[in-house]
C-alpha cells in the first residue's frame, strides 16, 4: 500500500452496511435522487452495486401487478385518488431506472 493519502480502497458490498443500503435505496425509489446520482454522491464504485440493491430491498413489486386488500369497487375516491397517485410514482420509478440501466448499455 502507498503511503498517499489519495488511493482509494477498493469496496466490496461487505462494506457498506444495511442501514446505508437502505437509506440510499429510499431516495432513489422517492425519485430524491436516481440511481447515477446516488453512485456519485456516495462514492458507490460499482456500476451495478445500487441497481442490485434496488432490486434486492425496494419496496416496490417489479414483477406483478399490485393488488390492493380492498376491492377497487370499494374504494372512497380520496382512497383511489392514492392508490393511483402511488401507482404512477411507483411506476415513475421504474422508468427511471430503466432509463438510467438503457444509457449504461448504450455508454458500454
Amino acid at each position: 500500500m502507498s503511503s498517499s493519502g489519495t488511493e482509494r480502497r477498493k469496496r466490496t458490498q461487505r462494506d457498506y452496511n444495511m442501514g446505508f443500503k437502505l437509506a440510499v435505496v429510499d431516495q432513489v425509489e422517492k425519485g430524491e435522487m436516481t440511481y447515477k446520482q446516488a453512485q456519485s454522491r456516495y462514492g458507490i464504485q460499482g456500476r451495478s452495486t445500487v441497481l442490485k440493491w434496488l432490486r434486492k430491498h425496494d419496496k416496490l413489486d417489479w414483477s406483478t401487478a399490485r393488488h390492493t386488500a380492498m376491492s377497487k369497487s370499494e374504494e372512497t375516491p380520496e382512497q383511489k385518488i392514492k392508490r393511483l397517485e402511488k401507482e404512477l410514482e411507483d411506476e415513475r420509478i421504474r422508468v427511471m431506472v430503466m432509463d438510467g440501466m438503457i444509457t449504461i448499455m448504450d455508454q458500454e
